[in-house]
């Protein structure tokens, strides 16, 4: 199993949320993320928001500088 991550600095926003995100399973991650998106930037956990969010999965651990996976 690949350990994953998101990283918030790869969205833009208003905040500079410098948030990254590791898990073992693309699940776990998941919810880690959507609980993130939900309580601190004030997002809806809908369908199109996690499929936003594991779009921006990638595998490995997050880099301590900002990333180059930015799309």
């Amino acid at each position: 199993m690949t350990r994953k991550f998101i990283d918030c600095r790869e969205f833009p926003s208003e905040m500079n949320c410098s948030v990254a995100i590791a898990a073992d399973s693309e699940a776990e991650l998941l919810e880690a993320a959507v609980q993130h998106a939900v309580s601190v930037h004030g997002h809806a956990d809908t369908p199109d928001l996690r499929a936003m969010l594991k779009g921006a999965f990638h595998d490995g651990a997050a880099p301590a500088e900002r990333s180059s996976h930015a799309a």
